[in-house]
């Protein structure tokens, strides 16, 4: 397989990335066929610079798979390309932000049964790793969660080789360490975002909402042993109190159901696929799942990136392209485009009811078949 590799200056980059702000503003039905050809080719530009970013990435995949698997026999790992509306959305949030140094368009996680083994690997990492890649920052949400109520540890790397790779020297990869219950609280959070139409995950949109979830990453962290969330009750009675209030004013479970309910998968993947881009429709409850082996990586990038195009046609309709072992575990590390909350759920309803056990979640079936055409 042929990696691509960055084709322009980082001036060149810096400069596509503003003008992606600056046309996300615009009303695109008065452009002229000038505008148009000027925004093509500025997203050529963010599509080989992230595009670019696939190599770097996925040798830290792997080392993140093998380091993982020191610590735990099933860790789950997976790796994505950032999307271009999150990148948009990112440089629009934080003007000063250059694309070129933007630390996370390339980006693989591990999901581990414990929250112990998320500080060993990291411990790991600061201590023991014989990486030759440099540290550019730790951010510990475990340790310090956020007040939205998210916790995760978050490492992100510069790439380095001394070798023929040279030319992605520089570039920064970033590695996302969670439990299966912080994930299973990220899932709730991007699943209610997307089916609502609210950007909950950058603490936008309706403030109960929130809360709630702010109160739910204590209760997580309180079942973990760990710090809880800034401006959350320290009580647990309060804490378990001020939740079942909200919980029962959202309607949280009934919602998260009715989001499962109403989307049906489809899956268009061939045996030992290693790329999967997914596209979700939450109006009309679609999510299409095609696959591309390792060897068509160039079709993969291409299709995405058309997908992504659609994206920006119909509001509220997402794309992404992402890797994991099969597409039998691929529910399992981005369970928010299935909307499968069902983890998510009990820990609820156990924390409400007082009873903690624990949690066993079923296989996910997907349906075969090919919704949209090859």
């Amino acid at each position: 397989m042929a990696w691509p590799e960055p084709e322009n200056n980082k001036e060149t980059i810096n400069a596509a990335g503003r003008a992606l702000v600056k046309a996300n503003k615009e009303e695109w039905e008065r452009w002229d066929s000038d505008d148009w050809r000027k925004y093509h080719a500025t997203l050529a530009v963010i599509n080989n610079w992230r595009g670019s970013h696939a190599y770097p990435l996925n040798t830290f995949q792997m080392n993140l798979r093998n380091t993982a698997r020191r610590f735990e026999k099933n860790p789950l790992i997976a790796q994505r390309i950032k999307r271009l509306f999150s990148i948009g959305h990112k440089l629009d949030r934080f003007p000063t932000m250059k694309l070129s140094q933007m630390q996370d368009l390339g980006g693989c996680r591990a999901i581990l049964a414990h929250v112990s083994s998320v500080n060993n690997i990291a411990k790991y990492y600061a201590e023991q790793s014989a990486i030759k890649h440099s540290l550019a920052s730790v951010d510990d949400y475990i340790g310090e969660p956020k007040s939205s109520g998210y916790r995760g540890i978050h490492l992100v790397y510069r790439y380095f080789s001394d070798k023929k790779k040279f030319m992605y020297n520089g570039m920064k990869i970033e590695i996302q360490l969670r439990s299966k219950y912080q994930h299973a609280w990220a899932t709730a959070v991007e699943t209610v975002g997307m089916f609502s139409g609210q950007a909950l995950k950058s603490s936008l949109g309706s403030e109960e909402w929130q809360r709630f979830f702010s109160l739910m990453g204590s209760v997580i962290a309180i079942r973990e042993g760990t710090a809880l969330v800034p401006g959350t009750p320290m009580g647990g009675r309060e804490l378990i109190a001020e939740l079942s209030f909200y919980a029962t004013k959202l309607k949280v479970e009934e919602r998260l159901k009715g989001y499962s309910k109403a989307l049906h998968a489809i899956s268009h993947a061939p045996n030992g696929a290693y790329y999967y881009l997914l596209q979700l429709d939450p109006q009309s409850g679609v999510l299409n799942v095609n696959g591309f082996k390792i060897t068509d990586g160039a079709n993969a990038e291409n299709q995405y990136a058309e997908a992504e195009k659609l994206v920006q046609q119909r509001p509220g309709t997402d794309a992404v392209l992402v890797s994991v072992d099969d597409v039998s575990t691929l529910w399992k590390a981005y369970p928010n485009y299935f909307a499968d909350t069902r983890m998510f759920v009990e820990l609820m309803n156990q924390a409400i009811s007082g009873r903690s056990r624990r949690i066993r979640i079923g296989e996910l079936k997907i349906a075969q078949g090919d919704l949209f055409g090859s």
